[in-house]
Formats: structure tokens, sequence, C-alpha cells
């Protein structure tokens, strides 16, 4: 009895396993949203391995935490990396809004997926 007991608890993990493993594949990266107000916007961004956030921009400073670490290549329109960011878990940076006119992309060249939290301000001055 006990080994069937110990025995079902090893199917149920590995079956637990490989849905967290399909279900990663099959996800998109994507942006959450956490919280808004008249000051800041904040939002999770999960970054899947080899699947870019779409182009987009920033218009105001933000900070950058990371959940679980990893790398984040941050490419132009055409692929070309423009900075990268090795992101330690626990860990916050600050990101000045984007240059006039530029868009960009996220990229996770990583095996694992990468999570950050974004803190955006609404009402600071760009920088001149």
């Amino acid at each position: 009895m006990k080994l069937k007991w110990i025995a079902s608890i090893g199917v149920i993990a590995t079956v637990f396993a490989a849905g967290v493993a399909v279900g990663q594949q099959g996800a998109a990266s994507r942006r959450e949203p956490q919280f808004e107000n008249s000051e800041v916007m904040v939002w999770k961004s999960i970054v899947m391995p080899k699947q870019p956030l779409a182009l987009h921009r920033h218009e105001h400073g933000r900070a950058l935490i990371s959940l679980n670490g990893g790398t984040l290549n941050v490419v132009d329109g055409n692929g070309k990396v423009m900075d990268v960011y090795k992101l330690e878990a626990g860990k916050a940076m600050w990101l000045d809004a984007d240059k006039a006119g530029t868009q960009h992309a996220d990229v996770n060249p990583g095996t694992q997926p990468v999570e950050v939290i974004v803190v955006q301000l609404k009402n600071d001055k760009p920088k001149m």
C-alpha cells in the first residue's frame, strides 16, 4: 500500500513538471499590468526565451526590478543589439526615457523566462 502511494506521488510530480514545461513553451512574452495612478505605471514583463516583446518605446524614466535574473538584449527594429542587461534576482536598475524617434524590443537569449517588474514614472521631465 505504501509503495503504491509513493509511486502515485512520483507520477503526479512527473506529470506536473511536464505540464509546466509544456506551458512555458506555449506561453508568449507579455506585460501584465500591476498598478497605475497619476504618478506611476507598474507592470510585470515576462520575456520568454527567443520570444521578444513587441517593438515599443518608453517616454519616461523607469526602475526595473529583476524577479529571477537572466539576460535581456535590447534590440532595434532590425534586430541589432543596442544594449545588454545582465539581471540579478532582487536587484533594481534605472533606465532613462528612450531617445526621441527610437523603438526597441526586449529579447531573452536564455532558456528560462525572464521576469521583471517595471515602475515607470509619468511626470518626469525628459532630459534635454
